[in-house]
C-alpha cells in the first residue's frame, strides 16, 4: 500500500465518521442530554451547533462577548499544508477544510477561497520547502511549486523577490472568525440552543442528589456533560476539568485595515508577515515570527491582554507588520487601520489538540488546540458524536488529554 493511498483510507475514515452524525439523533423516550460548552470562541460555537443540530439541549457560556480572545486575534488561515505533521494530523486538517465547505453552503459563512502561496528568504529552507511540497503530494494534496510567472499570473500585485519558484497549496482558505462563530452560535440557537454573554464559569460541583452543577456568575445550571473549549486559557483546564494541561501559548499581533480595493486574491505567506484580503475587502495581517522579544513587551503581555494598553503603541506594531508586508505587495502601507489585537494561541506544548474526556472528571470534556480555526468544522461533528451516542471516535485516540505530551511529535 502506497503512502497516498493510506493518507486517503485516513481522509476518507474521518468524513465517513463525521457523515455518521445524521445517525446521532435522540433515541425516542430517552432522556435528552444537557451538555454545556464553556467557551465561545469558534470551537466551542462549532460544538454547540453540533450538539444542537443534532438533538443535545445546550448552553454556550462565554465570559465576555463571542470570539472576542482567540478566535479574535487568529489570522484564520484554513489550510492543511506541510506543517501539519504526521500523516493522520495532516488528514484530520484535509477533513476540516472539507467541513468548511459544507458549512459555508448550509450556514451562508463567507469563505475566501483560492489557496496559499509560500516562500522563504534561503535557498537551503526554500529546497527543503520543495521536498515538504513533494510529499503534500504523496499525501493527497493538490500543492506544487511555480514559477515567478505563474505567480504573477495568480497574484499580480505581488512582488515575491528572488525564489525561483513558490510554493502554490490551491485548496486554502480564510474565514472571517468572528462572523463565522456568530454564524454558528446563531444556527446553534435555532436549534434552541441557549448562547449565554458576559458568564463566567467558576466551578463545578455535585449536588445532594449526585448530579453535575455549572456553577457560573449568571446562575447555577445542572448539566450532563460539559465542554471545555477554553481555548488559551491557562487555568481552566485543572479548575475545572482536574487535569493541568500543558500549553506553550504565545502572542502574536494580527493587524486588520478597513476595506480596500482588492490588493490580492490568496493567502501570501511571505518572510515575516502573513496576508490575506477578506470579501469585504479587509487586509489581515499576521507576524510570521510572533511579538518582539523584548523586556517592556513582555511587561505588556504579562497578564495576556488583547489590546494594547496605549493606541500609540497598537499603532507603532501595526506599522511595523505593514512596512514588512509593503516589501511584497506595494500600496498596502498606505491602508488605513482598523485595528491592532494581540492574539493568543492555545497551543498545547506537543503541538496537536486535546480532544477528549478528562480522567479526573468524567462529566467533563477538552477541546483545546491550535489550528481552531481549521479544525472546527470536523472537531464540532466529532465531539458531538462522542458526547451523544458514547461511542468513541478511533481517530481521535492520538489527541486524548491523558496522553504523554512530552513524547509526542509536535509539528
Amino acid at each position: 500500500m502506497s503512502r497516498g493511498e493510506l493518507d486517503r483510507r485516513v481522509f476518507v475514515k474521518l468524513a465517513a465518521a463525521a457523515a455518521s452524525l445524521s445517525a446521532c439523533t435522540p433515541t425516542p423516550g430517552a432522556k435528552q442530554k444537557h451538555v454545556a460548552v464553556v467557551g465561545g470562541g469558534i470551537i466551542g460555537a462549532s460544538i454547540a451547533y453540533h450538539l444542537a443540530r443534532d438533538g443535545a439541549r445546550v448552553t454556550l457560556l462565554e465570559r465576555g462577548s463571542l470570539a472576542s480572545r482567540a478566535s479574535f486575534g487568529t489570522f484564520a488561515w484554513i489550510n492543511a499544508t506541510w506543517a501539519k505533521q504526521p500523516r493522520t494530523y495532516h488528514a484530520f486538517n484535509q477533513a476540516g477544510l472539507s467541513g468548511w465547505k459544507r458549512l459555508q453552503s448550509d450556514l451562508d459563512i463567507p469563505i475566501r477561497w483560492g489557496g496559499s502561496l509560500e516562500w522563504f528568504p534561503s535557498a537551503e529552507r526554500q529546497a527543503k520547502l520543495v521536498d515538504q511540497i513533494a510529499e503534500q503530494v504523496v499525501w493527497g494534496e493538490p500543492a506544487r511549486m511555480i514559477s515567478q510567472d505563474e505567480t504573477a499570473a495568480l497574484e499580480p500585485n505581488l512582488i515575491p523577490g528572488t525564489p525561483e519558484e513558490i510554493a502554490y497549496s490551491p485548496n486554502d482558505g480564510a474565514v472571517d472568525p468572528v462572523l463565522a462563530t456568530q454564524r454558528l452560535a446563531a444556527a446553534a440557537q435555532q436549534s434552541d440552543a441557549t448562547v449565554l454573554e458576559n458568564c463566567d464559569v467558576q466551578n463545578i460541583t455535585a449536588s445532594d442528589e449526585g448530579a453535575t452543577r455549572l456553577e457560573t456568575t449568571c446562575g447555577s445550571f445542572e448539566i450532563d456533560d460539559i465542554v471545555l473549549a477554553t481555548g488559551a486559557d491557562p487555568n481552566a483546564p485543572e479548575l475545572l476539568g482536574g487535569l493541568p494541561i500543558p500549553q506553550r501559548s504565545t502572542p502574536g499581533v494580527i493587524v486588520i485595515t478597513t476595506p480596500q480595493p482588492r490588493l490580492i486574491n490568496r493567502i501570501i505567506v511571505a518572510p515575516g508577515v502573513h496576508i490575506h484580503q477578506r470579501d469585504d475587502g479587509r487586509i489581515v495581517l499576521g507576524e510570521q515570527d510572533g511579538a518582539p522579544d523584548t523586556q517592556a513587551h513582555s511587561m505588556r503581555l504579562r497578564d495576556r491582554p488583547t489590546r494594547f494598553p496605549d493606541p500609540l503603541i497598537a499603532e507603532q506594531h501595526a506599522m511595523r507588520i505593514l512596512e514588512i508586508a509593503e516589501r511584497f505587495v506595494p500600496g498596502i502601507g498606505s491602508a488605513e487601520i482598523e485595528d491592532v489585537v494581540i492574539g493568543w494561541r492555545p497551543l498545547p506544548i506537543d503541538g496537536h489538540p486535546v480532544i477528549g474526556r478528562s480522567p479526573n472528571r468524567s462529566s467533563v470534556y477538552f477541546a483545546i488546540m491550535h489550528s481552531g480555526v481549521t479544525l472546527a468544522p470536523i472537531v464540532g461533528e466529532l465531539v458531538a458524536k462522542e458526547i451523544l451516542t458514547g461511542i468513541t471516535a478511533k481517530n481521535l485516540d492520538a489527541y486524548r488529554p491523558d496522553r504523554d505530551f512530552q513524547t509526542t511529535r509536535r509539528y
